[in-house]
């Protein structure tokens, strides 16, 4: 029971704020599950004759809870981990305060100090909700980008390597062709026209790569942006909620390697209990 209960806090404890840094969350899951194993634990010992070795007990007790702990970690880090929504960007596809399920087996697991993964069962697709670590010139504060500070984000795929992305009047294209996905919401009736920027298409294209689209307002490429070509081991993502997602028409495309997984159920509220899609 002790490695039950171990292995239930640490996972659904460690829920991380996506686009938030939350390393305390994953020791808070640790001790939570410790503590339920150790009061599974005293129980057992209350119902043992009184002459029961103690120091085989709490042996036994150290031994179930550091085992469950490392099993809830390999899970966190290859199968299944949780996350919650902090901000607007996915809605209304996923709303502040959603807690949801991330499959992180589906697209391979990454060799640790490595981009290499194994184990994967299919490719990411045009249409998947991602979750990722965010590119370091997706975090705008200054101080955090000094300290290394990550970030989780999650967003929809839009775009694979070698497609051509463009936006005209919110309308997005991919390889020339009107996207007519029904999960984008576009909040702010104005559409801005495009940014007089006076680049070449290959300049526009380096510095799209390089993420120095971050330093501009939303209204100067929101609406109108690109084109641009995905590149190689990249992706092209944004949120659902258009007129107010943070996304790769800003810092740029996402490297296959900051990948983590695939949303895959929201399980509380629990009236919003769903399959992400």
């Amino acid at each position: 029971m002790a490695a039950v209960g171990a292995l239930i806090g640490f996972v659904f404890s460690a829920s991380t704020d996506l686009h938030g840094p939350s390393p305390f969350w994953p020791a808070l899951g640790a001790v939570l599950g410790l503590l339920w194993g150790a009061i599974q634990l005293l129980w057992t010992l209350s119902k043992r004759d009184a002459h029961t070795d103690l120091l085989a007990g709490d042996l036994e007790w150290v031994e179930t809870s550091f085992s469950a702990i490392l099993l809830a970690s390999v899970i966190m880090y290859a199968v299944l981990q949780a996350f919650k929504i902090p901000s607007g960007s996915m809605e209304d596809t996923l709303l502040i305060g959603d807690h949801l399920f991330v499959n992180k087996f589906i697209y391979g697991v990454r060799v640790p100090f490595t981009d290499k993964r194994v184990f994967k069962l299919r490719d990411v697709r045009r249409g998947d909700v991602v979750v990722f670590e965010a590119p370091m010139n997706a975090i705008l504060s200054r101080d955090e980008r000094e300290q290394g500070v990550k970030k989780d984000f999650i967003k929809r795929d839009v775009g694979l390597e070698g497609d051509t992305i463009e936006v005209k009047n919110k309308q997005l294209y991919v390889n020339g062709e009107p996207q007519r996905d029904p999960h984008p919401v576009y909040k702010d009736r104005f559409t801005y026209p495009a940014a007089q920027l006076g680049l070449s298409s290959g300049d526009y294209q380096k510095l799209w790569e390089s993420g120095r689209f971050a330093e501009l307002r939303r209204e100067q490429i929101g609406d109108n942006f690109g084109p641009v070509k995905v590149p190689p081991g990249c992706y092209f993502v944004m949120g659902d909620n258009r007129d107010g997602s943070f996304d790769s028409r800003f810092w740029g495309p996402l490297p296959n390697r900051l990948l983590k997984g695939k949303a895959w159920i929201v399980y509380w509220p629990f009236t919003r209990l769903k399959v992400i899609k």
